[in-house]
């Protein structure tokens, strides 16, 4: 449902907004990778049907699919994320432990719902990190938050550097807090409400345990079974006070290993995709243990730059009676 903040204003021009949205991209990386040390590498926008390797989401979303002529018709998908890509891309390059990778993810998900902070169009950075055993843990999950986030943080400081009528401010401290327990304080609340009620009252969130079902049954989002760890994972949620709500940035965690998988799958009565070569090389040991994850690009740009909408951070397709609503309300998509 599309939201109008009232008494919305705009404190870039278009022009200025196209410069703005480059210097954030630009500065983030820069911010990102001063704190973890990452190296960039390229991407690819699709992969082969029937290999495993796309990202399933909750196992539900269509991906959009097409036939390759020069390769007798085989059949591509366009990514949905590179959860499981990046994993295999640090075997192949031969990344050791303590190293990292990140690059531009460029995805469509046609099945997702189109308002203020989402688009069938998904841009973000996925990074991925090599880890030990003895970092699949929770004190090395928060870390790696912590960094996430003073980056982010930085980023805005940056940005208000060169765009001064920009005067958001954003909490550099995390709070983190696991499903069960937003649960447990919220039991009233839609989990989406929940995660509104935490980001108001603490302003930058990390909402740990995503996937699993909690007390009362239910998880309080989906996740795919194969490549997060359930119990090592999470999302990282900021206060949006343009839209008085919550905004998740950042959906990250550690990565499945062999039991983890073997017990997920079966969870989801997904065991038939043992037989994929991705699933085959995580319960063989075979694939370094990693943790990674999302940080969305235009998300990123929206809050920033105090935008209401998120196409007036990105090109996209809206309905007729969205854009006149905004068009009145002087939101610019676009």
């Amino acid at each position: 449902m599309l939201i109008v903040p009232e008494g919305y204003r705009q404190r870039l021009s278009v022009r200025e907004t196209e410069k703005a949205i480059k210097f954030v991209k630009d500065a983030f990386q820069k911010n990102l990778v001063r704190n973890f040390g990452f190296e960039r590498v390229s991407a690819p926008l699709f992969v082969l049907s029937g290999t495993g390797v796309n990202d399933d989401l909750n196992g539900v979303e269509r991906p959009v699919a097409f036939d390759i002529a020069s390769l007798g018709g085989a059949q591509a998908e366009i990514v949905h994320s590179l959860a499981k890509w990046k994993r295999l891309a640090l075997k192949r390059y031969g990344f050791r432990s303590g190293e990292g990778i990140y690059t531009d993810m460029n995805a469509i998900r046609r099945e997702d719902r189109c308002d203020n902070q989402h688009s069938i169009y998904v841009d973000q950075w996925d990074w991925e990190m090599v880890i030990s055993r003895e970092q699949r843990n929770v004190e090395f999950l928060k870390m790696a938050v912590t960094r996430i986030v003073a980056a982010i943080v930085n980023t805005l400081a940056d940005t208000k550097a060169h765009f001064p009528s920009i005067d958001l401010v954003l909490k550099k401290k995390v709070t983190f807090v696991t499903a069960q327990e937003a649960l447990d304080r919220y039991p009233e609340l839609a989990p989406h409400e929940r995660e509104r009620a935490l980001a108001k009252e603490y302003g930058t969130v990390f909402l740990m345990g995503i996937g699993g079902a909690l007390s009362d049954g239910k998880p309080h989002d989906g996740r795919a079974p194969d490549y997060d760890d359930w119990t090592l994972n999470g999302d990282i949620i900021f206060y949006d006070e343009v839209l008085d709500d919550s905004i998740e940035l950042s959906s990250m965690g550690v990565r499945v290993d062999a039991s983890t998988l073997r017990r997920q799958l079966e969870i989801a009565g997904a065991n038939d995709r043992v037989s994929y070569e991705y699933h085959r090389q995580v319960l063989s040991g075979e694939l370094p243990l990693t943790i990674g994850g999302g940080i969305g690009q235009s998300r990123l740009c929206m809050l920033l730059l105090q935008k209401a909408h998120i196409g007036e951070v990105q090109v996209g397709l809206w309905d007729a009676d969205s854009r006149l609503k905004c068009e009145r309300a002087g939101i610019n998509l676009l």
